[in-house]
């Protein structure tokens, strides 16, 4: 498949993922299932749209790339813990937050 394939799909996945994922620190406790639903659905495409995009561009498994999982791996966790922990949804939302920015910086920056 066409990398810009794999790019717009990475890019919007990660989209809904965020969104549902900041939804969960203010939203109801009866929208707990549909949006974990979403959100690990988001999460996985999010995955599998990352990795396709690795291969089809060549890249070797760098540092960078360990960083963008864990913020992936961060990130998918949050929608949970909204859902947990309501009163530290402004914490929640801060480390959310700054998970964003790291794996934006990661794709621009490529330190590793």
């Amino acid at each position: 498949m066409n990398p810009l394939f794999y790019s717009v799909l990475h890019v919007v996945s990660l989209f809904v993922l965020a969104g549902y994922t900041f939804y969960a620190f203010a939203a109801p406790v009866e929208t707990r299932k549909r949006v974990l639903i979403i959100t690990g659905i988001a999460s996985l495409l999010a995955l599998i749209a990352g990795f396709g995009l690795q291969a089809k561009l060549g890249y070797a498994f760098h540092g960078w790339i360990i960083v963008k999982i864990v913020c992936w791996l961060g990130l998918s966790a949050l929608a949970g813990f909204g859902y947990r922990r309501r009163g530290a949804a402004g914490t929640l939302a801060g480390v959310a937050l700054v998970l964003i920015v790291v794996a934006v910086l990661m794709v621009y920056l490529k330190p590793f």
